[in-house]
């Protein structure tokens, strides 16, 4: 069966090479790009992909839903720029193209901290549905953290998908800020309202969950970091969220 991946891009040009070599073995590449300046439609081009740009931003679920609508193949690898297909996960996926037992298939993850993959602090196995036959899922229509729905049961893929998302301390901070803005934004529109202290309840929560619950002390200096990245983050969110609820949306990044 033919497959295509789908991946949405601004700015990708450090990644987006890597990310489609590893998944060379596939029929197509769409990229549906929103704004790049950095060269990353050009690599993408030249690597054979199939690119769509994009003036508007609608969200990271219908930015993906286009990426879909554009695919031709009978299964779907949803794909980010900063994630990467080992070797193993290729045969595996190359098997249920095959033979497939499901519609869908969830994939786990494993990312990495400023060089370091993290194996606790609820990052990992980080199952995620990536892989599924057009037509059986769609994304939600989320600004942030998407998702596939799908209406059947989904098999399990065993190998993870390697991701590099922060590559260093800027890296982060930029997507803490970035998250945390689209995640107040999706919060505000769903009714949710935030004062002061729970932003700091929050914060603290997602820090005990992340060091102590999620284990994340057994994964070093990097498990701290993580952890006090997601009590920024959580607290940002919900500070960014009471501005919104006290009329300040000029305090909120565009």
């Amino acid at each position: 069966m033919r497959l295509s991946v789908v991946i949405i891009t601004k700015n990708e040009a450090t990644h987006i090479q890597a990310c489609l070599e590893s998944v060379a073995f596939a029929d197509e590449w769409i990229v549906v790009d929103s704004g790049s300046t950095d060269g990353t439609v050009e690599i993408a081009q030249a690597f054979g992909a199939t690119v769509l740009e994009t003036p508007d931003w609608p969200g990271f679920g219908p930015q993906k839903n286009r990426a879909l609508d554009a695919a031709t193949g009978e299964w779907v690898l949803s794909m980010d720029a900063d994630e990467r297909i080992p070797p193993e996960l290729r045969e595996e996926i190359q098997g249920v193209l095959e033979a497939p037992a499901h519609s869908s298939y969830l994939i786990p993850r494993l990312s990495c901290f400023c060089g370091r993959f993290i194996r606790h602090s609820g990052w990992y196995p980080d199952h995620i549905l990536r892989l599924f036959a057009r037509g059986a899922g769609r994304f939600s229509g989320d600004l942030v953290h998407e998702r596939i729905l799908v209406d059947a049961p989904s098999g399990r893929l065993k190998t993870p998908i390697l991701h590099y998302s922060y590559l260093d301390d800027e890296s982060v901070l930029h997507k803490l800020d970035h998250y945390s803005t689209l995640g107040a934004r999706q919060a505000f529109k769903a009714g949710k309202r935030a004062g002061l202290g729970k932003a700091l309840g929050h914060g603290l929560a997602a820090f005990l969950r992340s060091y102590i619950f999620k284990l994340g002390c057994l994964d070093g200096k990097p498990g701290v970091m993580v952890a006090i990245s997601t009590l920024e983050s959580t607290y940002h969110k919900y500070l960014k969220l009471m501005l919104l609820g006290e009329g300040n949306k000029g305090e909120i990044a565009q």
